[in-house]
């Protein structure tokens, strides 16, 4: 055996005795082995082991071991830490309020590059005419004062809402709320959209919706508040929907004609108290008449309105949407708008009226309608109308405006007809 050579035996269980033969090896073969040499596990209890034994590695297994140990704990605490993130902040402590879980909120700093912050909604920050923004003032209801509900119904620029409206008494009192789209405001939009507000402040009448208030929704700053207009709870909502139901709804029912007069009746009290006070409506229809749990209607919708500062009439100056259907000759012909082309419009409501809701002039394009009824032709006799009642809307429908009834004319033979 060379001296100095040495071999690390690893198979060895240092609780048994350990016996070793030797033999010399070489491209030739192997030599003969050595008698047996026995060394036993007591013999060996107290020697050393050459430089790279067996506890050279507990260090490093140690090191290994104490690493992944604290990556595991940290790994943990981060899961748990996730788990309780959401994406607008972290909740914790979960605790019972009154009797129903809650948990505490810590809105997260930012979720994008920079803070969104809330613009204060004025009646400044809308970009508004000085005259519309002194109309409103004392009309700008807070908007923590309400709490939207259900929608009540949508279109093309905006929605109505039922809300919760706090009094000054602590009491809650049903309001609806009708507010612009968010995706579509621009300051005109919103000029537009408050005027109609500004309309109704002045109403006071049993059978003209009134202004509850007006109230602006803050959104991120940058972006333009959005403008609600806070109106009267209608229970039946509006006139077209009702008569519709009561015809091909899940459960019709029958109008008697006496309620069919006196929603007739209020209708033009309505109007009569409007073109007093020389308002045009511009968009009288069904579905601008609201109906109240009394089954009394108001007519509502002043979108299209505006007032008479000077002469008698309204010319439309741009195109827009026009409820087509509903429009007097004059009005399709040359953008004009009096109290008698509201007249007209309240006649084809008298027919909507006694039809329970259907369209008038079904099957007439309205790019045809004009020609129609330049050529004498009116909307015709509804099956269960009578023919006083007839007559009474088609005076409505005179080429001459000034051959059309008044609405006090209106109001007193309708009353007649009851």
């Amino acid at each position: 055996m060379v001296e100095g050579t040495w071999a690390n035996l690893t198979v060895w269980d240092p609780q048994k005795d350990l016996v070793v033969r030797v033999c010399v090896s070489n491209a030739v073969g192997c030599g003969p082995w050595s008698q047996p040499l026995v060394v036993s596990s007591h013999d060996h209890a107290g020697q050393h082991g050459p430089p790279h034994s067996r506890t050279s590695w507990v260090p490093v297994v140690l090191g290994v071991l104490t690493a992944l140990v604290t990556a595991a704990a940290l790994a943990l605490i981060l899961l748990r830490k996730r788990r309780k993130e959401t994406r607008f902040g972290q909740a914790f402590d979960s605790v019972m309020a009154g009797g129903e879980p809650a948990v505490h909120f810590r809105a997260a700093r930012s979720f994008n590059r920079e803070r969104p912050e809330r613009i204060e909604a004025t009646l400044e920050s809308l970009g508004i005419s000085d005259e519309l923004k002194d109309k409103l003032e004392d009309v700008l209801i807070p908007e923590q004062q309400f709490t939207l509900g259900r929608m009540l119904g949508k279109g093309e620029f905006g929605s109505v809402r039922e809300a919760q409206l706090k009094q000054e008494d602590g009491s809650f009192v049903k309001v609806a709320v009708k507010m612009l789209k968010a995706d579509i405001i621009a300051s005109s939009d919103i000029e537009e959209f408050l005027r109609e507000a500004a309309c109704m402040k002045e109403f006071d009448h049993p059978h003209v919706a009134k202004l509850v208030g007006v109230s602006l929704r803050s959104r991120a700053k940058g972006r333009l508040p959005i403008p609600m207009v806070i109106l009267p709870f209608m229970k039946h909502g509006d006139l077209h929907a009702f008569l519709l139901a009561s015809r091909i709804g899940e459960n019709p029912f029958i109008l008697p004609l006496q309620t069919l007069i006196r929603f007739m009746v209020d209708i033009a009290c309505g109007m009569e108290y409007l073109s007093s006070r020389n308002f045009i409506h511009r968009d009288l229809a069904a579905r601008n008449c609201m109906l109240a749990e009394d089954m009394t209607v108001c007519v509502a919708d002043f979108g299209l309105s505006r007032k008479i500062y000077s002469g008698d009439y309204y010319r439309q100056g741009c195109a827009s949407k026009l409820p087509v259907k509903w429009l007097a000759l004059e009005s399709l012909a040359d953008n004009l708008y009096t109290v008698h082309s509201d007249v007209w419009a309240f006649g084809v409501t008298m027919w909507e009226i006694m039809t329970r809701g259907q369209t008038p002039y079904a099957g007439i394009e309205n790019a045809e309608i004009y020609n129609y009824l330049i050529g004498g032709n009116r909307l015709k006799q509804p099956p269960d109308c009578t023919e006083e009642v007839y007559e009474l809307m088609y005076q409505c429908w005179s080429a001459d405006p000034k051959q059309r009834p008044s609405f006090t004319c209106l109001r007193m033979e309708a009353g007649s007809l009851d």
